[in-house]
């Protein structure tokens, strides 16, 4: 259990869409929620940080390479419940869409792993189901 854990109020977090050569980035979680599945990149907004620095912040913690985050493409609210109907985790993420400008992929911090994958690549994985409904959004399927 981490400080995330049966929250007081709904967190903020922030993801980045990021597509290079027809290709999006993707990270594999390897915290809860969603561990082992395959999301955009993205994390937890700090106090006095702007979506887009804590997009780009995010991305370059979890994959190593620099991003300009840009404007909002998706917001949804992700709730867990434990078994006793306890809210677990309660998170507002805002997906920002982003430029990748550089960097080769290291994925570390909240990262599993990070991968370019192609649309044809993304119906084999296991992404998280907000995931697939933004790749549907943002016609990347």
């Amino acid at each position: 259990m981490c400080d995330r854990d049966f929250p007081s109020a709904p967190r903020l977090g922030v993801g980045a869409v990021i597509t290079k050569n027809k290709k999006i980035l993707l990270v594999k979680r390897k915290n809860e929620p969603q561990k082992g599945e395959w999301a955009i990149p993205g994390g937890m907004v700090k106090l006095g940080e702007t979506l887009k620095k804590a997009a780009e912040r995010e991305v370059l913690e979890e994959t190593g390479l620099t991003i300009k985050a840009s404007e909002p493409l998706y917001v949804f609210d992700l709730i867990e419940h434990s078994p006793g109907g306890k809210v677990l985790f309660h998170f507002v993420i805002v997906d920002l869409k982003a430029d990748y400008i550089q960097g080769e992929i290291h994925p570390s911090d909240d990262a599993a792993d990070a991968r370019w994958f192609s649309s044809a690549e993304l119906k084999s994985l296991k992404i998280t189901q907000t995931t697939e409904k933004l790749v549907k959004i943002i016609h990347f399927f």
